[in-house]
């Protein structure tokens, strides 16, 4: 009997079709990946955009909260310890310890926004024995770039309770609010920013 013929052996290796098929597969893979990255890099941007200007917001709110609870009261009733209106306010408060070099740490602070829309500060030191010469001119610090108004109220239990657009008197409010309202455009919100005078507190 004549043996069976063997069968030819298949080589080891992919077809031309496999191997078009994986390639479409990898090509695939790499667009979305692509496609991920390029999500994930505009969402980290945005992400960073939004904590730069969220920074600025936190240091401004820091800023006015320190200055409203170190107002400074005073018996003047030509100078208050704080002299408001809704779109600003002038008052005397006290500086951090990095001041000890200024020959007081009060200074006469003055807030509002400027026609450019920064939220200025403007300060010259408290001195309470009259000074001979020209007053000396004050220094400016930005605070907030963007700011279409700034909204301001005070607020006193003595006076009835209530919100009041103004201040004129020798006592300190109790609460002073601030809202920063920006331009329609502008995707930044802050929430209303409340605080305390600090030494009336200690005072009653």
């Amino acid at each position: 009997m004549r043996p069976a013929p063997r069968r030819p052996t298949r080589q080891a290796g992919f077809t031309l079709l496999e191997v078009l098929v994986a390639l479409a597969v990898l090509g695939f893979l790499a667009l979305g990946l692509a496609g991920g990255v390029r999500f994930g890099l505009g969402a980290w941007e945005s992400q960073a955009r939004l904590i730069d200007r969220t920074g600025d917001l936190d240091v401004a709110d820091r800023a006015l909260r320190r200055i409203v609870a170190q107002l400074v009261p005073t018996d003047d009733a030509r100078l208050p310890g704080l002299r408001g209106t809704a779109r600003g306010f002038e008052g005397v408060t006290e500086l951090p310890a990095a001041a000890v070099a200024l020959p007081t740490r009060q200074a006469v602070v003055a807030l509002g926004v400027d026609r450019a829309q920064r939220l200025m500060l403007r300060w010259t030191p408290h001195l309470p024995a009259r000074r001979l010469g020209p007053p000396p001119a004050p220094d400016e610090s930005e605070l907030l770039r963007g700011v279409e108004r700034i909204e301001i109220a005070y607020w006193s239990a003595a006076a009835g309770g209530g919100w009041l657009p103004a201040w004129m008197r020798v006592e300190l409010p109790d609460l002073v609010r601030f809202r920063l309202v920006f331009a329609r455009d502008d995707r930044r919100r802050w929430p209303d920013i409340v605080a305390a005078p600090m030494r009336e507190r200690s005072e009653e």
